[in-house]
């Protein structure tokens, strides 16, 4: 059976003790309002807001050094990190309901589940 996956969220990693200034630095920067300081009420998860064809720009207070990374969303998590994992990434972790993963490259991302109720139009079909 087929799964889909997409690019889904542009993650700013920030190594920061209060995230709200760096929220308003990429609001004004990027020209995108605040859609949440608080996402998960814990004070780790900020969003920008972005239009529904345009990924996700998600802000998170992290212990490690600050960088960017993507999400790719998947209907079936499991076989898009072995997709991956096959195409040569490498399984990081599971964190709570998504993979972290390391490219040949040796940049991390995430696979992630759907993050928009619609799906949209830039979806990829993996067998």
């Amino acid at each position: 059976m087929p799964h889909h996956s997409r690019l889904s969220t542009l993650v700013i990693d920030c190594n920061v003790d209060d995230l709200r200034p760096a929220l308003e630095f990429w609001s004004a920067a990027l020209g995108k309002p605040i859609a949440d300081p608080d996402e998960d009420g814990d004070g780790r998860y900020g969003v920008l807001a972005t239009e529904e064809d345009e990924p996700l720009i998600l802000l998170q207070k992290v212990a490690h050094e600050s960088r960017v990374h993507l999400d790719i969303e998947s209907d079936d998590v499991d076989a898009e990190a072995d997709r991956l994992e096959r195409l040569g990434a490498r399984k990081i972790a599971f964190v709570k309901r998504w993979w972290v993963m390391e490219a040949p490259t040796g940049h991390r991302f995430c696979v992630v589940r759907p993050q928009r109720e619609r799906f949209g139009r830039h979806l990829n079909a993996w067998d």
